[in-house]
């Protein structure tokens, strides 16, 4: 990969197609070691220089960004910088620390809003210069692209708080937005969309959909405290994270986004993980189409383990059983709804809906939910697995609050599903 290299968004003579780094083919690929050299020599100098050492290296942030060091490197190099280096890095780049796995949540939020806000500024200006016709439309469609990142960071005062974990203003860009404490929460949920999610078409939707898993799981958990004597006000955090580059028409066909999509998403958990130290929460991955091959390559090819995956709409992975996938206790769940046309293809390798493959079935087809004493719509085609008051956006809740117990399977009839779910909730 070059180099790349940052230019004004306007200038004197014809503004730039777009904001963002531009690639430089006489630079050479960053690798690890040179990120972690990187992060040391910001250590060892002055605060009042870093802003001369990027200036010195236009290409050092993206080459860090590309090629990572481990998250818990990173935490404890943070965690040892003095109180104005790294004053001077949120300043000197943001950019760099909005997205950089094991710097805490906080600082990569006012980090990443900083970037958005500054970019937002730089397109509108382009869309409003006498720049040419195409140099404006490709700013304009650019703005689109993150205001709909802005607008789907707004939320009222009673809802969850939302921060922006990640952002990449580039191309058809990256981000992941939380909603609740990612630094606190004993329940994480990853939500993995598939193919043709863009942040410019699905960013809100995806962020909805977040919002919805958020407030069915802490209903959940209210409603198990108030059958208990003890009440252990656990929370949750819900994270809509769009952080590859989904496949489009003329690429879904191609491993080449889900190896994308397998390392950022093993990125983000191994961040996250490495933040918490010895308070780890209790870590789903609800992954759709596209997405459950990625999610699926993640923990098969990677160190770590999460405690749950929920898997909808899958088109197979390379793992050939729940035995591949680093999930404890093999508490893998997969759904099909009727009419979609993508699980059972096993275009990418083995399907995870065969017995074959060994997870549990998740229900999608619609049910009576006795307990909140509520019908539960069913799931149809491919793209309606996350929509509020359905089947499946109860099992994902219950299955990421850790009661996998009390997910409905899809091949229970109505009245034993209703029967089961009393009994469970009861014991």
């Amino acid at each position: 990969m070059p180099s790349i290299e940052f230019h004004s968004i306007v200038t004197s003579d014809a503004p730039a197609p777009f904001v963002g780094p531009v690639v430089d083919t006489t630079g050479s690929l960053g690798t690890a070691t040179f990120s972690a050299r990187t992060l040391t020599s910001l250590a060892s100098i002055p605060a009042d220089n870093i802003p001369e050492f990027f200036a010195a290296r236009p290409g050092a942030i993206e080459q860090i960004l590309a090629s990572q060091p481990p998250a818990q490197e990173v935490a404890l190099w943070w965690g040892d910088l003095a109180t104005d280096s790294q004053a001077a890095l949120e300043i000197a780049s943001p950019q760099l620390l909005g997205n950089l796995e094991g710097v805490p949540y906080t600082i990569r939020d006012v980090s990443n809003r900083t970037v958005l806000e500054e970019t937002i500024v730089d397109l509108t200006a382009v869309v409003n210069s006498d720049a040419g016709r195409a140099v404006q439309q490709s700013a304009r469609q650019q703005l689109n692209m993150l205001s709909s990142i802005s607008e789907s960071l707004a939320f009222d005062r009673a809802a969850p708080e939302r921060t922006l974990i990640t952002l990449d203003v580039t191309g058809q860009g990256k981000a992941a937005i939380v909603l609740g404490d990612l630094s606190e929460a004993d329940y994480v949920s990853f939500l993995v969309p598939g193919m043709f999610f863009t942040i410019e078409g699905q960013m809100s939707y995806w962020a909805d959909a977040a919002y919805t898993l958020y407030c069915e799981q802490q209903q959940w958990l209210d409603h198990f405290d108030s059958q208990s004597v003890f009440t252990r006000n656990e929370t949750v955090a819900t994270v809509a994270w769009i952080g590859y580059d989904t496949p489009n028409l003329t690429n879904v066909g191609a491993i080449d986004n889900a190896n994308q999509g397998r390392d950022t998403l093993a990125d983000a958990i191994l961040g996250l993980q490495a933040l918490r130290e010895a308070d780890q929460p209790y870590i789903s991955v609800v992954a759709h189409s596209y997405g459950t091959t990625a999610a699926m390559m993640a923990l098969s090819e990677y160190d770590f383990e999460i405690d749950a995956l929920a898997m909808v709409g899958s088109p197979g992975s390379p793992a050939r059983s729940v035995d591949d996938l680093h999930v404890r206790g093999g508490n893998v769940f997969v759904g099909e709804a009727a009419w979609d046309p993508i699980p059972n293809s096993s275009y990418f390798g083995a399907d995870p809906g065969t017995d074959a493959f060994g997870a549990k079935s998740l229900g999608v087809g619609g049910a009576f939910d006795v307990v909140m004493k509520q019908p539960l719509a069913g799931s149809v085609g491919h793209n309606d697995y996350f929509t509020p008051g359905t089947e499946s956006m109860r099992n994902f809740a219950l299955l990421c609050i850790g009661r996998s117990d009390l997910v409905i399977p899809e091949d229970a009839p109505t009245v034993q599903r209703a029967v089961a779910s009393v009994d469970n909730t009861q014991s």
